[in-house]
């Protein structure tokens, strides 16, 4: 774990001792020296750390310490580095106003001061480079440096849960029947190609329970069968040796061989099984993979030998799953935790399988509810958890105690422990950028559904994310996340129209593991008023109960290195922020977040103090005046002022070189839960944030008119989305299409109106649509659809809203093949007739139509959106039959009608004559007011 805090240094923090050209060469050769013994000890950290987490490990306690070690050392470099440029920012400025004679002593005090400061870091810099050697030496000196593999150290016994699931009866696995149905379907289809299940879900899930329960059922089938656990240190070798141990299959050498020998050795064995399989139809379960060479590495020996071969695999990685596919037809099964009902069933028969029945006493329903709950569906947990109740007297003191105490039973608990080890092995799995990428989630409080953008932008600004060539930090980070959905360590919550994850979250115990590890390694400490306070070297605080805490934070806090600090809460901050003394106290920050803490009315005036600051929000707070020092935060990359009350922006702001971010949106409900968008005022000159890469929402204002607005925007040529919003009649024509013409990466495009039912938009003089652009909005009335919007082929989003549109826009827009949403809402199409011909939209998944005053008809031919998955129709009041056509739409998922005239309801119910064209849709909503 020490390896995240020294990947850290390696990678982001050592380079910018190495720009700092004003050092010594002296001082560059100890910055490489300390790099150099970094790198050798960074090689054998990950194992060191985990010998030091090992309990059956008679070296644990000095190795716990090594590592602690090498932990400091790499905070103490972070510190010297951000303490040593905040420094450099705060030294006194030269001023001419002083006159010459003045104007020369500051400038001899500045540089007095500056020769101060990097004896200063040179003096530190060799104390460091001093620790990083006695580290090295002592490892030498004890042996630490020979740790080679952890899968050999652990010779302390301990309660795994995982093993009884082979030897369950059938009578006791609870909820996953139908699982099992689906995956017997695929392993008995009557295919003669081979092809692989593979069964894949977090640790605990029950994949084995699984896996197993199908094997038994289909190996009667079979010519030949073979159930082999992997593991995460699995050797080739070893795998094929059990191979043909599972076929009966006589050795082919003896065991002392050269490397030549090894490799025809492999040869052999591959070639003896594909032997014995040539005619058979064979299945092969492998449990527990986790490594994308797995297949490479049995590929070959379970050869297609088109007799109907079958593997099954069980992983908590889907790119395990998704390598198979080079060469095998693949079955991904993704399993889910249990819903409420089967985890109560399997608690209960667990908790009380000798007892009352196997039914929950009433006295003890409460508490057993909750502690279900906590579970969260996780098999392992639940038959743990409720094994270990068991044992205990059936009191209701007893179930309390483990409620209330769970965290700590999780962790001490010799019948719980196993729980959080298994759930470890996916953490313990993950590179170094990965296990700090996981750990933030922790910092979010329990159920929070946590939005995927924001969660990015703070990995960037804590520097978490690795620079790749041709790809943005963003982009890079959405590959972080991805990865960490694909290893069953995030759960999606929400997806975007374009597949992206939009929000996620974590399992409750997969949160409280990350929260022990975090607060071990000093990464970081979610905190409670009523808590201990964080470490010294604690680098990161958030905190979801803050009715009094930063108001004595000053004086319970003893460290002055955080470099996060997340507020959830959403009441009880007052103004406490403008006591000037904000900045001392945390004056190394680099993430600052009040967002949806709504009682935030300011922010600290001292703000512009945080030289480090990258990320700050005031989402969702009352804060409605940005200090003039926020100019002063130049390294700022986002600043997030969505749903808050800022409506205008200070000039300073153009001064911040580094800004990505700039969100800013307060939405207005109107009538029919229509809704107004409005943007934030900038000042003249804001076309200086070159770095500007999304910009939502903006608008003119008395000091900068449209034509001043579109100047400034034309120079913000990095933007990939930008929104403006609130523009008034005749605005945005000519001067809008010039700006965007400018904007070559643009990805989403939102324009909006005032006043919906004036001419607004003249779009027609676009000349090259930006070819990136995927989202786009427009809000007010057009003459027409501008033809540039056939030539968008990557779009998948086009909303429409009060566009007064007299022709069938589906006519234009047929053609645009990656269309996944289309919404036209607020009389955007003033038509009599909607017409989806065959082989229009082959993306389409949602279609929303709104308050179409004047449509009466929608035909929708055989072949038209075969994908459609939502079909949502609000008051559209002359629409009085069922859609023509809508019995076509084979998967649709979800038909939504709302404000509907009576006909249409009508034809819709059971007794109606047109109810049958609608029967197969899983889901169908009427909102009738």
């Amino acid at each position: 774990m020490a390896e995240i805090a020294l990947g850290l240094v390696v990678d982001h923090l050592i380079p910018i001792l190495f720009q700092e050209a004003s050092l010594q060469k002296s001082v560059h050769s100890e910055v490489s020296e300390i790099k150099y013994e970094l790198q050798i000890i960074q090689c054998f950290l990950k194992d060191a750390d985990w010998r030091a987490e090992n309990e059956g490990d008679t070296t644990r306690d000095g190795v716990k310490v090594w590592v602690e070690q090498v932990r400091e050392v790499s905070f103490q470099i972070e510190d010297v580095i951000d303490e040593y440029t905040l420094h450099l920012v705060q030294l006194p400025c030269h001023h001419h106003r002083h006159g010459r004679v003045v104007g020369s002593l500051h400038k001899i005090g500045r540089s007095v001061i500056k020769v101060k400061l990097r004896s200063d870091i040179v003096s530190h810099i060799q104390n460091i480079k001093a620790t990083v050697l006695e580290i090295k030496e002592r490892s030498a000196r004890y042996g630490f440096d020979s740790i080679h593999h952890q899968g050999n150290w652990d010779s302390h016994t301990w309660y795994d849960p995982r093993k009884g699931t082979v030897f369950l009866e059938e009578a006791e696995v609870v909820g996953i029947e139908s699982h099992g149905d689906k995956l017997i379907g695929w392993l008995m289809d009557k295919s003669r190609e081979r092809s692989v299940v593979a069964v894949v879900g977090m640790g605990g899930v029950g994949k084995t329970t699984l896996a197993k329960r199908v094997y038994d059922q289909v190996i009667g089938n079979f010519d030949c069968h073979a159930w082999i656990t992997v593991s995460e240190s699995y050797n080739k070798m070893e795998l094929l040796e059990k191979l043909m141990d599972k076929f009966c299959l006589p050795p082919c050498m003896g065991s002392n061989r050269t490397a030549m020998e090894e490799t025809e050795r492999e040869k052999l064995m591959i070639n003896s099984i594909r032997k014995f399989l040539k005619k058979k139809m064979y299945v092969v379960l492998f449990d527990d993979v986790w490594k994308v060479e797995f297949w490479s590495d049995i590929e070959h020996a379970l050869f297609d030998n088109k007799k109907g071969g079958r593997i099954v695999i069980t992983t908590r990685r889907q790119d395990v799953a998704d390598f198979c596919k080079k060469s095998s037809f693949v079955h991904v099964y993704m399993m889910k935790p249990l819903n409420l009902r089967y985890s109560w069933r399997l608690f209960c028969n667990k908790a009380f399988q000798f007892e009352f029945g196997g039914r929950c006493p009433v006295e003890l329903k409460n508490f057993s509810h909750k502690i279900v709950q906590r579970c969260k569906g996780l098999p392992l947990a639940i038959v743990a958890i409720a094994g270990l109740l068991s044992t205990k007297e059936k009191t209701v003191d007893e179930w309390r105690k483990l409620h209330d105490n769970l965290s700590s039973e999780l962790e001490s608990n010799p019948h719980l422990t196993g729980i959080t080890r298994i759930l470890s092995l996916s953490y313990n799995d993950l590179p170094y950028y990965l296990k700090s990428c996981f750990l933030y989630l922790g910092m979010y409080p329990e159920d929070y559904e946590i939005n995927c953008s924001r969660l990015i932008r703070q990995w960037i600004s804590e520097g978490f994310i690795a620079s790749k060539k041709d790809r943005t930090l963003e982009l890079v980070a959405q590959e972080y996340l991805t990865e960490l959905v694909n290893r069953s360590l995030v759960q999606v919550s929400k997806v975007s129209f374009g597949g992206k994850v939009k929000e996620c979250c974590i399992h409750d115990l997969l949160r409280e593991m990350s929260a022990t590890k975090m607060r071990d390694l000093h990464f970081g400490c979610p905190w409670q008023p009523y808590e201990s306070e964080p470490t010294r070297l604690t680098r990161r605080l958030s905190i979801d109960d803050a009715h009094y805490v930063l108001s004595t934070m000053r004086c319970r806090i003893k460290s002055r290195h955080i470099r996060s600090l997340l507020i959830f809460n959403k009441d009880g901050i007052r103004t406490i922020f403008l006591e000037t003394t904000f900045s001392a106290t945390f004056k190394l920050l680099k993430v600052l977040d009040f967002e949806g803490a709504s009682d935030v009315n300011d922010l600290p005036k001292d703000i512009g103090n945080l030289f480090h600051l990258k990320y700050l929000s005031v989402a969702g707070t009352k804060v409605k005046v940005l200090p003039k020092s926020i100019g002063n935060l130049v390294k700022l990359e986002t600043l997030d002022l969505q749903h808050s009350s800022v409506r205008e922006l200070p000039v300073e702001i153009n001064r911040l070189q580094k800004l990505r971010h700039l969100l800013s949106s307060h939405v207005q409900i109107t009538l029919y839960n229509s809704f107004v968008l409005n943007g934030v005022k900038l000042q003249q000159g804001f076309g200086s944030l070159a770095a500007l890469q999304k910009l939502y929402y903006v608008e003119p204002n008395d000091k900068l008119g449209v034509d001043e607005l579109m100047a400034e925007l034309r120079k913000l040529t990095q933007l990939k989305k930008l929104g403006i919003v609130n523009l008034k009649i005749r605005d945005g024509g000519r001067s809008l299409c010039e700006c965007i013409n400018e904007m070559k990466h643009l990805e989403s495009l939102r324009v909006s109106s005032v006043i919906i039912n004036e001419m607004v938009f003249d779009l027609d003089n676009l000349s090259s649509p930006p070819e990136f652009l995927r989202s786009l909005y427009f809000r007010g009335r057009l003459r027409k659809l501008p033809e540039w919007i056939t030539k968008l082929r990557n779009l998948a989003k086009l909303e429409i809203r009060g566009s007064g549109l007299k022709d069938d826009p589906i006519k234009l827009l047929q053609n645009l093949h990656n269309l996944v949403m289309l919404k036209m809402a607020e009389c955007a199409y003033d038509g009599e007739k909607l017409h989806f011909k065959q082989g229009v939209f082959p993306k389409l998944k949602y279609v929303y139509l709104q308050t179409m005053a004047q449509l009466n008809s929608l035909v929708i031919e055989e072949g038209a959106m075969p994908n459609l998955e939502q079909l949502f129709i609000w008051f559209c009041q002359r629409l009085k039959e069922v859609p023509f056509g809508i019995k076509h739409l084979r998967n649709l998922k979800k038909l939504c009608f709302f404000n509907i005239p009576p006909e249409l309801e009508k034809g819709l119910q059971p007794e109606g004559k047109y109810y049958h064209v609608v029967r197969h849709v899983p889901e169908v909503v009427f909102q009738i007011k």
